[in-house]
């Protein structure tokens, strides 16, 4: 089969060295990715796009799933599934065209559109009106009808060729992967770090993933899963790593020295300033985040621009004017939203009182206690992975051994890991059962040092924190962990 690939109108404005060198960038990528699938498949660049040849006896299922990867990779406008032909003369080319599309127009209203290279003695218009009249008179077609057709047959004449083209499938648009730098984005697994890491990669910047692990061996999984489908889809041509920092102690350290209305810009702060460290040592000139104006506390004007002064790197927010269900539709599009809609959300950190309008003065005052080897530590405990040898805990077989009763064993201590704050206000009281209170961001330190001759079970208020928790210290081999549920 052979397919036409046209350029993204915006590569094709370009300066001719400049769209030759992203033409021949955008050929590359699609030889890596395409041959994965047809080892035997043919790219070839030419001035307009690019033609894709697959050979003759290549499967209809080989053929559609060379349709679907262009359909994902950057920089094309549209792409063209053709029949080709030497070019002949008008009565020829109307022959070939109903061969393809004289079925297909049993009453539908149709027009022919047709786009001409090269030098010839006829224009794109005769050739529209000869085989628009013929289909008309040889078809049971409903009619012509120049605006919004049931069918648009679309031609191509390339100096000496006729194309007929099959079916046309709409491009990613956007640049080449690996024609802009690189970049170091923020993930956390939710909609929004997600699409602004898609939209990065649509540009032509290449991603390399950064992770901060707030919740565990489960939380990390779930990134690892939703990241390298959104690599595995969009931008595969290039090989990347994913970073992920253990964040827990700095959680710990910012909930217990920084005061209560200014964690969540200090943690944001202390993130920027781990992701500044890592961005320069690996030479990356910007960091991206999911981040939207007015989306919580530390995403409003002025909270942004005091967690942006700790770092000397550029900080891309693609979405940054977006609205929160324009950026949900856009995940439900490019398929990150089902992975998204069952990750927790991990914000680290909730204030009952979150200043929204930080001043510099007080936050640095609030960050004058706070431990900053802490940050030297995460950055040493760092864990870098190349995208294709992801490595992933067995959360569902440690899911399945989880001790889940509806009535607690007597015997069981049950933990509170819910934050200081929320505990207060609502207590919890168990008759007859021993409560310890160990704040989430604390549990996997502590608890080591608890009587391992007895069970413990996990508490929250909405059961994911205590089941996510559950799972990293089974996965850390403790066999005398479950969950407590009151209902």
């Amino acid at each position: 089969m052979k397919f036409i690939a046209r350029l993204f109108p915006e590569i094709t404005i370009k300066t001719r060295p400049v769209r030759k060198l992203l033409t021949k960038s955008l050929g590359q990528n699609l030889r890596t990715v395409l041959r994965r699938i047809c080892p035997d498949v043919t790219v070839k660049s030419d001035w307009d796009g690019i033609i894709i040849n697959t050979p003759a006896e290549t499967s209809d299922v080989i053929n559609e799933a060379i349709a679907e990867a262009l359909e994902c990779i950057p920089g094309l406008g549209h792409i063209n599934s053709v029949v080709e032909h030497p070019l002949a003369d008008f009565e020829q080319m109307l022959e070939q065209t109903l061969a393809v599309w004289g079925e297909a127009l049993e009453g539908k209203t149709f027009r022919v559109s047709v786009k001409r290279t090269g030098e010839h003695d006829f224009t794109s218009m005769d050739v529209e009106r000869y085989i628009g009249g013929g289909l008309r008179q040889r078809t049971g077609a409903a009619g012509v009808q120049l605006k919004q057709p049931d069918i648009d047959v679309r031609l191509e004449i390339k100096r000496d060729r006729f194309y007929i083209v099959e079916q046309q499938r709409p491009g990613l648009g956007g640049f080449p992967l690996g024609s802009q730098e690189s970049v170091l984005t923020l993930v956390s697994g939710g909609f929004d770090s997600l699409v602004a890491a898609f939209q990065m990669m649509r540009r032509g910047v290449k991603n390399q993933f950064l992770f901060f692990n707030l919740g565990g061996a489960a939380h990390e999984n779930g990134v690892k899963e939703v990241v390298y489908y959104l690599w595995k889809r969009y931008g595969s041509s290039h090989k990347v790593d994913f970073i992920s920092v253990p964040f827990e102690p700095v959680v710990e350290e910012v909930l217990t020295q920084v005061e209560d209305r200014y964690m969540g810009v200090v943690l944001k702060r202390m993130m920027m300033r781990v992701a500044n460290r890592i961005a320069e040592e690996r030479n990356l000139p910007a960091l991206v985040t999911g981040e939207a104006i007015a989306q919580v506390s530390s995403q409003t004007l002025p909270n942004l621009s005091l967690i942006d002064a700790v770092s000397d790197r550029l900080v891309i927010r693609p979405l940054i004017v977006t609205d929160k269900p324009a950026i949900i539709q856009q995940a439900r599009d490019i398929g990150t939203a089902t992975f998204s809609e069952r990750m927790p959300e991990y914000c680290g950190v909730i204030s009952r009182k979150p200043n929204a309008a930080c001043k510099r003065g007080a936050v640095e005052a609030a960050e004058a206690t706070f431990d900053f080897g802490l940050l030297d530590q995460v950055l040493a405990e760092a864990k870098v992975e190349l995208i294709t040898e992801l490595t992933f805990h067995s959360q569902d077989a440690l899911a399945d051994g989880l001790n889940n009763p509806a009535v607690p064993d007597p015997d069981a201590v049950i933990i509170d890991l819910r934050h200081p704050t929320e505990v207060e206000h609502a207590p919890l009281v168990v008759e007859g059962h021993d409560i310890i209170q160990i704040p989430f961001y604390s549990l996997n330190r502590r608890f080591s040092e608890l009587d391992t001759q007895k069970n413990y079970l996990l508490y929250c208020d909405k059961g994911v924190m205590s089941k996510l928790h559950a799972l990293h210290l089974a996965d850390a081999g403790y066999t005398n962990v479950g969950l407590y549920s009151p209902d």
